[in-house]
């Protein structure tokens, strides 16, 4: 079986579509698993360092303001889409999967033209441009929440949630492994502060505007900065004097993250909430304003709305998230009631639901 998976940009897409490999590898040890991403692209370092071969395609996002950048957009997605035919004709793959992200677009559609059956991975509650597009040739549509029949056709749908890493399904073990990686006291409140792979620059600069709050409340945080904000965040826990405020530029080890933390505040990305769900953490989310279709509003209100989560404005973040960390994190009634909420909107099983699609198109292929 070959097997074509395409998208990234970000870890909400890249980390999903290893889970999904891995799956396959794991029912079927001779799958050849080629990817396919963006040239520059984070995807292009994370997934060879998994274990997997990986193509570039020269593709970019187009800017929502006016930009020069935005004359380059056709070019590239020409060229895009000429490498992506070719390399769907080098490697005469079986299926195609599409997870999202600029790549995604000009390999399903080269698929597609070339008759190999595609699966679609929509992570996010609100449907992206790219899959609308796309899944009038899709023969089958995972998606992580009920209702997406708004945008895509019923038929063509399954309901498997996002695949997350199998180490983070196993978070509840690491609680005493946790606590010795991040030098935790036991009994101490535990705030886990993650803003996606490359940071978020709201949550960092409320987390700065907040550090005394923290420090008089006496409160652990592990904070993940990202790159660009690391030295700043170091130099104001300095500053403040506040020792139980760990900043890290990027947490490897989340399953220990997750283990240790009495409460969480996050970006709304799909990947984010979907292993909020599995680890069972109550959460304060705080979506990307920017976000493409608003997406990350539309996954949050999806936990609010079952009282799985609490909602924060990326505006209002500034004045009142640390406070309302403090005051969540002082409720143990509320945390129980989240924390019971948001499990039950887990998919642990979505890799092996989705790898297993995957498969059935294959064979249904092969049938004809």
């Amino acid at each position: 079986m070959k097997v074509i998976i395409s998208g990234g940009g970000t870890g909400g897409h890249i980390y999903p579509a290893i889970a999904i490999a891995n799956e396959l590898k794991r029912l079927d040890p001779n799958t050849d698993i080629l990817f396919v991403g963006a040239e520059g692209k984070m995807e292009m370092e994370k997934v060879p360092r998994a274990g997997y071969r990986i193509e570039g395609l020269p593709v970019v996002g187009i800017k929502r303001e006016l930009t020069l950048a935005n004359l380059a957009f056709p070019l590239k997605l020409g060229r895009s889409l000429l490498r992506a035919r070719q390399i769907v004709r080098d490697f005469k793959p079986d299926v195609a999967v599409g997870v999202g992200g600029y790549a995604s677009g000009p390999t399903l559609l080269a698929a597609a033209l070339a008759n190999v059956p595609i699966l679609i991975q929509e992570q996010n509650s609100f449907a992206g441009l790219t899959n609308k597009v796309l899944a009038r040739w899709a023969k089958r549509i995972c998606v992580a929440y009920p209702g997406m029949d708004a945008f895509f056709p019923a038929a063509k749908i399954k309901l498997t949630g996002n695949p997350v890493r199998s180490d983070i399904q196993l978070a509840d073990q690491q609680l005493d492994a946790g606590r010795a990686q991040f030098g935790l006291q036991p009994n101490v409140p535990t705030l886990l502060v993650i803003g996606g792979s490359q940071g978020a620059r709201t949550l960092n600069e409320s987390m700065e505007a907040g550090l005394s709050q923290l420090k008089q409340a006496g409160i652990q945080v592990i904070w993940q900065t990202g790159t660009a904000f690391i030295d700043r965040a170091r130099k104001a826990v300095a500053q403040a004097g506040a020792s139980q405020i760990q900043p890290h530029e990027f947490i490897y080890e989340m399953d220990k993250a997750y283990a240790v933390a009495d409460a969480v505040v996050s970006r709304a990305g799909a990947l984010s909430v979907s292993e909020l769900c599995i680890v069972g953490r109550p959460a304060i989310l705080v979506p990307l304003p920017t976000a493409a279709e608003d997406h990350q509003t539309h996954n949050a209100m999806a936990l609010v709305n079952r009282d799985a989560a609490l909602l924060v404005n990326d505006r209002d973040a500034r004045q009142t998230l640390i406070a309302e960390a403090r005051r969540l994190l002082s409720d143990l009634q509320q945390r129980k009631t989240l924390s019971e909420h948001i499990k039950q909107l887990a998919f642990p099983s979505a890799a092996v639901d989705i790898a297993q699609e995957v498969i059935l198109l294959t064979s249904r292929n092969k049938v004809v």
